[in-house]
């Protein structure tokens, strides 16, 4: 974890950018001793963003399978995709 201070983002404002784009993680800055932000390079944040989202689905489909909605195999999936298909032919 990365510690900084405002002094040095407001002085060092490409250091900490360089720093943040080769560690991808995030950087903390603090202001008078106390956390205040955090920076982060667009890639990491867009990562991070895409793993939250993605538990966020996994977390819902398990709730709605405990919910005791129906689930399917893919195997069942795969046949009834096959049935929509084939009708949307016609």
């Amino acid at each position: 974890m990365q510690i900084k201070s405002s002094t040095t983002l407001r002085n060092n404002y490409g250091d900490i950018s360089s720093l943040a784009h080769q560690t991808q993680e995030p950087i903390f800055i603090t202001k008078n001793g106390e956390g205040d932000l955090v920076v982060m390079s667009v890639e990491a944040y867009e990562e991070r963003d895409k793993v939250l989202k993605h538990r966020e689905a996994v977390l819902e489909a398990e709730l709605s399978r405990l919910s005791g909605e129906p689930t399917y195999t893919i195997e069942e999936m795969k046949n009834r995709l096959k049935e929509i298909y084939t009708s949307a032919r016609v």
